[in-house]
């Protein structure tokens, strides 16, 4: 389970989409809810917050954050 997770970051959750183009999804919306999206076939999927922690096996890369 992570906890620091934010808006564009790439995590691998325990299971692997089926498309198999990809292990890695991106975190496009945060809130009570957590969509994800496929880095392989783009597709995408929303689940509760405590199912996503439950799920996401660890982060990979943390999105750049723009200070301007």
């Amino acid at each position: 389970m992570i906890e620091n997770y934010s808006l564009n970051d790439i995590v691998q959750m325990k299971k692997d989409h089926p498309c198999r183009k990809s292990h890695y999804w991106k975190i496009v919306r945060t809130g009570a809810d957590i969509k994800i999206k496929c880095e392989g076939c783009g597709a995408i999927v929303m689940m509760e917050r405590p199912d996503f922690e439950r799920k996401c096996k660890k982060l990979i890369s943390k999105a750049e954050e723009n200070n301007d």
